[in-house]
């Protein structure tokens, strides 16, 4: 059996190529009859798709994937993993490189792409840190997602609220019950 493995870390993502989609239609091109999917970090060691996936899997099948960065982006964990499943009799392909075996220049050519994956990942989370550092120096600055709604705006659906119901002042103004509630409650 030919199994694939699509991984995206957020839901949203899909630059690069790298969109569920578009990973599933390269593997579906490249023979893969089953597809697992997830949408998870590639640092969590446990993902609900690559967990199901482990376990279908038996000796003489083959796992293709498109990138060696959607199985692992932890050299350590990319290591462990693709040996193991070599170990197990299980032929890994990753469609930009090719298939994965026990030679030395096998291992040299896993070894060094997981290494430049790790690294990437590391530089991201550390462009990421600097810049919200120096957005914290900012006296406006505030942590998370910007509010959807203005102190004006909660002021009128409240307003409503006096002569109207949730359901009715929801539709009105688009303002969700649960925030209505909120903002009643931090009045």
């Amino acid at each position: 059996m030919i199994y694939g493995y699509v991984r995206v870390s957020t839901k949203g993502q899909a630059r690069d190529g790298n969109s569920l989609e578009a990973q599933e239609e390269a593997l579906r091109a490249a023979g893969a009859a089953q597809i697992y999917s997830d949408a998870f970090t590639g640092t969590k060691a446990r993902r609900p798709g690559l967990d199901r996936l482990m376990a279908d899997m038996q000796p003489g099948d083959t796992l293709k994937v498109t990138k060696l960065d959607r199985i692992a982006r932890s050299a350590t964990q990319g290591i462990e993993l693709v040996q193991s499943l070599i170990d197990r009799g299980i032929t890994v392909h990753v469609l930009n490189m090719g298939l994965m075996d026990n030679t030395p220049t096998g291992k040299l050519l896993r070894n060094v792409m997981l290494a430049f994956a790790e690294f990437e990942r590391d530089m991201i989370v550390e462009r990421t840190s600097e810049g919200k550092a120096i957005a914290r120096q900012h006296r406006d600055f505030r942590e998370g997602r910007p509010k959807k709604y203005g102190r004006v705006q909660l002021e009128h659906a409240l307003g409503l609220l006096q002569d109207h119901s949730y359901k009715q002042v929801e539709e009105m103004t688009g303002i969700s019950k649960s925030t209505l509630v909120r903002a009643k409650k931090a009045k």
